[in-house]
């Protein structure tokens, strides 16, 4: 029994409802490529200056928890908003932490297949001033990304925006990069409830527009397209643009509201995934993937079905602060030692916010170590002084 704050400002009693998800591999090959996104935890001994320059990432537990999720039977996106790109990691971090995952992903026995995200973060947004600019900061993250051995994600970039870019700029840089691209690439298109400054990505704020002109820039160059993932937390947009893309490129979804019907499909269509739902859910995720493999779609939403009142509460507004709910899962279930995350990121939500998680991960099976996850709640707890 727990006596936990409410988001009501009250508090009162709970007991936990038991039965966790063990987490394991699954025993069929999936028939959804599934990528869970994943954050990064600092160095509580070795941080210093955590607002300045680049975090003392603690590379044990965040490689850790990679293989968590592989041992899962789950794809990754590295580096990525997951992994605080841009708020507390910057590129040089990044890269390294590219590198080291592609070291332990090459090694690990399930050969997990991991695609990394590249961008243009090697300097402030209102640096730029030139498409030219943009697509020499993309150029040298994705031959970092090849050199390492990953798939490149290219991710929304801040810099488009802040130049004013129109739809024939997106086409020119986009398509210079698929062209020069060692393999296809996953496109991206991340929602301004993620980060508020793509507003007007594509070259507009009209999303019919910005549609057409992706579609625009996939339709020119479908053999460098592996896929693109959509992140506007709305159904009906990426059911429009999944009906619309051409023979061969996935869509990827990025909806971390409604993913279990959309992976599921329309019986004609699916979605496939590139989530950081995924890395909080993964039990639910691996295993319910595995279900939708042997076609038994009770079992494949018996286990979905209550982790989107969990997904909801870790993504609500400000959905940029999602990462802490992700970092403090991990810290519950023993994925990892701790969540000190860069920047102190973890304190971006407020104790009633980790008392609901804690609450609705349990209702949804996700607590796999329940006494552990009971203790470390305690500690957060009295640490807040709600004891």
């Amino acid at each position: 029994m727990l006596t936990l704050p409410t988001l009501d400002n009250r508090l009162e009693d709970y007991a936990l409802k038991g039965d966790p998800l063990i987490p394991r591999a699954p025993a069929v090959p999936l028939t959804r490529i599934a990528f869970a996104a994943a954050h990064v935890v600092s160095s509580p001994l070795a941080e210093r200056n955590p607002w300045v320059g680049s975090p003392a990432v603690d590379w044990d537990n965040t490689l850790r928890f990679r293989h968590w999720l592989w041992d899962q039977g789950l794809g990754l996106a590295e580096a990525m908003d997951t992994a605080q790109r841009g708020m507390g990691v910057d590129w040089p971090t990044a890269k390294e932490l590219i590198e080291k995952t592609m070291q332990e992903a090459k090694s690990h026995p399930m050969k997990p297949r991991v695609a990394c995200g590249a961008g243009t973060d090697q300097k402030p947004r209102e640096s730029y001033r030139t498409t030219d600019d943009i697509l020499a900061a993309y150029t040298e993250q994705m031959e970092a990304i090849e050199a390492a051995g990953g798939q490149v994600i290219l991710m929304a970039s801040q810099a488009f925006p802040a130049i004013n870019a129109g739809a024939d700029d997106y086409k020119t840089v986009y398509g210079t990069l698929l062209r020069q691209a060692a393999s296809p690439v996953i496109l991206h298109w991340l929602g301004d409830m993620f980060d508020p400054k793509l507003t007007g990505y594509w070259g507009s704020s009209d999303v019919a527009t910005a549609m057409q002109t992706v579609l625009d820039i996939i339709n020119a160059h479908k053999d460098k397209v592996d896929g693109i993932k959509i992140s506007l937390l709305e159904k009906s947009y990426e059911e429009d643009l999944r009906a619309r893309l051409p023979e061969g490129v996935h869509l990827y979804t990025g909806d971390d509201f409604n993913y279990a019907e959309l992976i599921e499909g329309d019986g004609t269509r699916y979605s496939h995934a590139l989530l950081g739902a995924f890395a909080a859910i993964a039990p639910a995720a691996s295993q319910a993937l595995e279900a939708l493999a042997r076609n038994d779609a009770k079992t494949y939403h018996g286990l979905l079905e209550p982790t989107v009142p969990l997904s909801r509460e870790i993504f609500k507004a400000p959905t940029q602060f999602y990462k802490a709910g992700i970092a403090f899962l991990a810290w519950l279930n023993d994925a990892q030692s701790h969540f000190i995350m860069p920047g102190g990121f973890q304190s971006s939500r407020e104790i009633t916010h980790y008392a609901e998680v804690f609450r609705l991960a349990d209702q949804a099976r996700l607590l796999s170590k329940p006494d552990k996850a009971v203790e470390r709640m305690k500690l957060l707890l009295r640490l807040h002084g709600v004891d």
